[in-house]
């Protein structure tokens, strides 16, 4: 698994981590996973940020009643139908 992380601007900050997670993100970088230690972490926070914004995406298609959301798709097909072109 190679990382490639998208250049943007960047802070530095500080963190404490349990040393068996730094040991592991050690052992990753020793693969050559990752370049290095930050490299890694970044990777970890944007994949765990990026799962809490798909977990929150579904959380609210969920509230969405289906029927509903039919009938209105259903209604704007119709008003557009005369548009569509013959084929």
């Amino acid at each position: 698994m190679m990382y490639y992380h998208t250049i943007m601007a960047s802070a530095k900050v500080a963190i404490t981590i349990p040393s068996a997670v730094l040991k592991r993100v050690d052992a990753l970088v020793k693969r050559r996973v990752f370049p290095n230690r930050s490299k890694a972490i970044q990777h970890a926070l944007d994949e765990t940020l990026e799962r809490m914004d798909h977990g929150r995406l579904a959380r609210e298609c969920a509230k969405l009643d289906p029927r509903e959301e039919q009938a209105m798709a259903e209604e704007g097909i119709a008003l557009e139908i005369d548009q569509w072109p013959e084929y």
